[in-house]
């Protein structure tokens, strides 16, 4: 089959090798993926092709002619588009200003924002985003559905070359459904799709052929039909990997936090459930349904309209104004944006760690002692596994299953009692996400009370003692293990939606009718 694109001795050096002779290619009409651990160059790769970085040798040749992007620019102009995990939305634009950024309407240089809203509003339908108002600013979104738009943007354009970069990490069954939908008619159309993904299921669902990357390096290549899910993630790792984590239950009877009637219209309204100590409480429901809005209000990241919150055995109600006093309070959230809201990318790993109690590493007088931040830093590190190259190493350089553990590193050390967990796995390998899923399990066994939001119900059902499931807002059920199915638990999802009486907002059936939009989730560095 004809090769449209070709990468030929690829290799990428920072402060040690990360892509080593790589060798890829990619046919007209395929869709290739791309699988490999956190820090097997995957990223690294496509970012090469995308324009963003510039390999340290190789080449590489697109139609039969060299190509050597030097920016992401050349690579579009060159009809390569694509979507990262970082998303390239701009928050303070609008909907529509973000989707046809570099096609804006205009006459004589004024944006003609009827024609350009109108566009918008069909772009939004097309994509399962119906009801968003094309007029509401970027950051008021939340990132699931953030990441939808960015894929709505790129797949929008008529391009040869699309590459989708865990396209799927913040979304749920319907949301990923709909995505298949659109890759395979951009495949029968002629387009290529590069796709890099942690979950093997839908790898094997919608690729062609599979490329397998270890450790920089090209391991093979294979028909998608011809390799079974067992042999990627063994190829991956390259070793056996035993993805099954059996729960030992630890909660308590002893209530650690209870919620009741917690209300931020339109969010969420009348919120209650308790969680014991030593219990793993997991939030299911479809975006939108208003899981993070309700743990950010637990947090106190946003402020109720009604509802109260009492810690342990307490009587009296605690007031959660500020994250401040959530923390205060033994009150962790570990945010779904790790990078954004989770931690202090540009500094180390020793002061991303020490950072949430810095008074235990200072003096009386407030001068930090350097031997002992490092003696935690360390420690922290060596429990956790954390793989890096020293504590001074910058938390922007590690894979995000090794930036995950660091935020829980520094919760740790802060001695958190009650940890919420908003998609602790998004975006992370399947060796990456079996070592959290032990941390959690360890965790429960300390006595932990720990919340875990997730958009993916198997490891729900495989590491929670009950699953509350949230619906439009509101919470249609709590379910003990053994009493739920992935069945009952998607009814559950979707009751409030289906019964007509509420439609909210935030929901997929009837989000931004507000103009105003939602409340901003721009808060930075909240965990």
């Amino acid at each position: 089959m004809d090769s449209l694109l070709s990468v030929s001795n690829i290799c990428k050096t920072y402060a040690v090798q990360v892509l080593s002779n790589v060798d890829f290619s990619l046919r007209r009409g395929e869709v290739h993926a791309l699988v490999g651990e956190n820090g097997a160059g995957k990223s690294t790769l496509v970012k090469i092709i995308s324009g963003l970085i510039r390999q340290s040798a190789g080449s590489m040749e697109l139609n039969g002619r060299p190509f050597a992007p030097g920016s992401r620019m050349d690579a579009e102009q060159c009809g390569i588009r694509t979507v990262l995990q970082e998303l390239n939305l701009i928050g303070n634009l609008t909907v529509a200003e973000n989707l046809f950024f570099t096609g804006i309407p205009n006459r004589f240089g004024l944006i003609r924002y009827h024609e350009l809203n109108k566009a918008a509003a069909v772009l939004l339908d097309r994509f399962g985003l119906t009801g968003v108002n094309p007029r509401m600013k970027v950051s008021a979104l939340g990132i699931g559905r953030q990441q939808l738009l960015e894929i709505a943007a790129a797949m929008s354009c008529e391009s040869p070359i699309l590459i989708m970069d865990e396209p799927t990490a913040a979304l749920m069954d319907p949301e990923v459904e709909l995505l298949f939908k659109h890759i395979k008619e951009k495949r029968d159309n002629g387009s290529s799709v590069i796709y890099i993904s942690h979950r093997i299921e839908e790898i094997k669902r919608i690729a062609d052929r599979i490329t397998i990357l270890r450790d920089g390096c090209i391991v093979g290549t294979y028909n998608a039909a011809d390799i079974g899910n067992d042999e990627i993630i063994n190829q991956m790792v390259g070793r056996s990997m035993d993805q099954v984590v059996e729960r030992r239950s630890q909660a308590s009877a002893r209530i650690a936090l209870k919620a009741k009637g917690l209300t931020r219209r339109p969010f969420f309204h009348d919120v209650s459930f308790e969680l014991r100590k030593g219990e793993i409480l997991g939030f299911a429901g479809l975006m939108g349904s208003g899981r993070t809005e309700t743990m950010r209000g637990i947090f106190g990241a946003d402020r109720f309209e009604s509802g109260e919150i009492y810690l342990d055995d307490s009587q009296q109600p605690v007031s959660i104004k500020s994250p401040r006093h959530a923390v205060r309070n033994g009150i962790a959230l570990l945010t779904e944006d790790r990078k954004e809201q989770g931690l202090f990318l540009p500094l180390s790993l020793r002061e991303n760690i020490t950072i949430t109690n810095i008074g235990a590493v200072a003096s009386r007088i407030g001068w930090i002692n350097h031997e002992h931040e490092h003696a935690e830093a360390d420690d922290w590190i060596g429990k956790l596994d954390l793989r890096c190259r020293s504590p001074e190493q910058k938390a922007v350089e590690l894979s995000g299953g090794n930036q995950q553990k660091l935020v829980i590193a520094k919760w740790m050390f802060r001695d958190c009692r009650i940890l919420i967990f908003d998609e602790p796995t998004r975006g992370i390998d399947v060796g990456a996400k079996v070592e959290i899923y032990k941390l959690l399990n360890n965790l429960s066994e300390r006595g932990k009370a720990i919340i875990m939001v997730s958009s993916e119900l198997n490891e729900l059902m495989a590491l929670c003692d009950r699953i509350a499931v949230m619906s439009a807002g509101k919470l249609a059920g709590v379910f003990d293990r053994g009493s739920w199915s992935q069945e009952i638990l998607m009814e559950a999802a979707f009751s409030e939606y289906l019964t007509g009486e509420r439609r909210n907002p935030q929901s997929p059936l009837d989000e931004g009718k507000d103009e105003t939009g939602p409340v901003n989730h721009e808060t930075s560095n909240l965990s």
